[in-house]
């Protein structure tokens, strides 16, 4: 499934820049779906389900709003919206959006974490870097148009 395929089917558009490097996922993990393993491999993986396991990848992964994992993750880029727990090692860049919960340690060399996402645990980056945080602007244009309604 194609990147802007699934951000037009949950409203949003392609302004993340870890999601623009996307050309599509490899794989899709429904929200009523629950897995229980180990993900490796090269490819990119959307996750809206359950997880009970460890991750391996060398590509994005991304956890959609109301995902679930339970066990470590690595992956070279990571979006996270939904819950964590457990470590999360991202290679080049972790965000997490504002509907984001982990509980564990993050090590990333670049962390970007959104106005109401939560954090329980430490963070560990390179020595000159540092965390970005930032209000997601489509977050805030949706809020605004629910005002006026």
């Amino acid at each position: 499934m194609k990147i802007e395929e699934i951000l037009k089917a949950i409203g949003r558009k392609q302004r993340r820049r870890t999601l623009d490097h996307i050309e599509d996922f490899t794989s899709m993990l429904g929200p009523e779906s629950v897995y229980t393993g180990v993900f490796q491999g090269k490819d990119n993986h959307i996750i809206y389900g359950q997880v009970q396991g460890e991750c391996d990848i060398e590509g994005i992964l991304v956890l959609g709003e109301g995902s679930r994992w339970k066990g470590n993750i690595r992956a070279g880029s990571i979006v996270i919206a939904g819950r964590v727990d457990g470590d999360i090692q991202a290679v080049t860049k972790l965000e997490l959006a504002r509907t984001a919960h982990v509980r564990g340690k993050i090590t990333s060399p670049v962390v970007a974490i959104a106005r109401g996402a939560v954090h329980e645990g430490s963070i560990r980056m390179a020595k000159q870097t540092q965390i970005t945080r930032f209000v997601d602007r489509r977050e805030a244009v949706d809020e605004k148009n629910r005002e006026r309604d």
